[in-house]
């Protein structure tokens, strides 16, 4: 187990986002059984590395793009559970929905990685 305490790092102005937001819809049923969202926006803030950069896979159909992101932060994001659908993170303009979180209390207190993939978009204006 490594000893190294990164939290001073993962707040740090140099290497945190401030910018992210968490898209979280809260699911009950209504009296006919049908799942009901209530959303809620979050702001949060974390790390943000490249999991899988974008990729654009060309078929006969047409074009798809495809991309990931890991999210290192204290906030608790979730891919669901019960009562809560996957959350959807908005970073640079672009929306990823977290697909897997995993804990990441080996180098600093209450951390977690979340697994972020990119939903479907037309390709957009690149970020530079």
């Amino acid at each position: 187990m490594p000893l190294l305490d990164v939290s001073e790092i993962f707040s740090d102005p140099d290497f945190v986002d401030t910018t992210l937001v968490c898209h979280r819809n809260t699911q009950t049923m209504d009296a006919d059984n049908f799942a009901v969202n209530t959303p809620s926006d979050i702001p949060f803030s974390g790390v943000v590395t490249v999991d899988r950069s974008l990729e654009a896979k060309r078929m006969a159909a047409g074009q798809n793009i495809n991309g990931a992101i890991l999210i290192v932060t204290q906030f608790r994001l979730t891919q669901g559970q019960p009562g809560l659908d996957a959350d959807v993170v908005t970073y640079h303009g672009r929306e990823y929905r977290v697909t897997f979180v995993d804990p990441y209390t080996a180098y600093g207190s209450g951390f977690v990685q979340a697994h972020c993939e990119l939903l479907d978009f037309d390709g957009g204006t690149p970020v530079e």
